[in-house]
Parts: C-alpha cells; structure tokens; sequence
C-alpha cells in the first residue's frame, strides 16, 4: 500500500509555493518584493533565495496558480509580476489545511497543547 506521507523534499517545496501563495493575496508582486514580504513577515527568521524563489514562481505559473506579466518596478526597471489565479487560491487554502494539521500533529508529538 502506497504511503499518503510526501518525502520530507516536497513538504519543504510545498511550504515555500504555500508561502508565495500567500504573499500574492492581496495583489501582484515582482520576486524579489514576494522575497522581502516573506523574510519581513517571518521577522527575519526565513531567507528566501533566488535559487529557490525562481523556480518556485515559474512552477507555480505552470501550475496555473499564478499569472504573469511584464511591468516597471518601483526603481524604474523591467520587472515581471506574479499575480494569484483563482486555483491558486484554491490551492492556497488546500495548502494552509495541510500545514495547519501537520504542525498540529508535529506539536502533538513535541509535547505542545493547545491551552
């Protein structure tokens, strides 16, 4: 019988195309303002870099949970910009149920309640 787990490299990946995901709610961002959304919200505690914000963002557009197009970026440069499709923010929510259930599982083990 298959096993339901992902293998520990998919659940990482899964995390940071949920991360971008969630950056992308409120409008379009170019990567590198999604990079410095993510490391300002996690308080510096996530570095997000290019080698893995790229890939991540053209996976995601081929996903079809991200749309794209060419635009000027605050410093008056060539930029393209990720906008979230509305599968995307179907797969969004899918992806905040599953890390929400697996952190719970995690502290459930770790010892951690919920008081």
């Amino acid at each position: 019988m298959p096993s339901k787990r992902p293998p520990a490299a998919d659940v990482m990946q899964g995390t940071l195309d949920m991360l971008i995901l969630r950056t992308l709610i409120m409008g379009s961002a170019h990567g590198h303002t999604i990079a410095q959304v993510i490391e300002n919200t996690s308080e510096n505690a996530l570095d997000i870099e290019e080698g893995s914000l790229y890939p991540a963002l053209h996976r995601l557009e081929d996903r079809g949970l991200l749309s794209s197009e060419w635009g000027v970026s605050e410093n008056n440069r060539k930029a393209k910009f990720y906008r979230l499709t509305t599968k995307g923010r179907k797969e969004l929510t899918a992806a905040t149920g599953r890390w929400l259930r697996m952190t719970r599982a995690i502290g459930l083990i770790l010892g951690q309640t919920n008081e």
